[in-house]
C-alpha cells in the first residue's frame, strides 16, 4: 500500500487524462485530498482514492498555482468540517446573569 505525505508531488489518472497535482492533506488510508488543476475550472482541491495517484519526481508548469492555491486556503489547506476560522471557539464565555422584569 502507497503512502502519501502532504506537499509530495502526484498524478492522478482520471477518466481521460492524467494531470499533475500536490497532496494537501491525507485524513485516512482511503482519502487522500490534493490539489490539482482542472482543465474547465483552474486549481482546485480534490478528495480522491490512494488507488488513483502515482507519484512524481519533476516539477509540473502548474506547481506554482497550486502552491498558491493551497496557501490561499484556510488551516494551511486542510479541508473538512475543522477548517473553519472559527472551530473551537464559543461565541459566549459564560452565562448570562439574571434578567429583572423591570419592576
Amino acid at each position: 500500500m502507497k503512502s502519501f505525505r502532504e506537499g509530495q508531488l502526484v498524478t492522478v489518472a482520471g477518466d481521460d487524462a492524467v494531470l499533475d497535482g500536490i497532496v494537501v492533506h491525507v485524513p485516512s488510508l482511503v482519502k487522500v485530498e490534493i490539489a490539482v488543476v482542472d482543465p474547465e475550472r483552474g486549481p482546485v482541491f480534490r478528495t480522491v482514492h490512494p488507488k488513483v495517484l502515482g507519484e512524481r519526481s519533476e516539477g509540473g508548469e502548474s506547481d506554482e498555482a497550486l502552491q498558491r492555491l493551497i496557501r490561499r486556503a484556510p488551516g494551511g489547506g486542510r479541508l473538512g468540517p475543522r477548517s473553519g476560522p472559527a472551530h473551537g471557539r464559543r461565541g459566549h464565555g459564560r452565562a448570562s446573569g439574571h434578567r429583572t422584569t423591570g419592576k
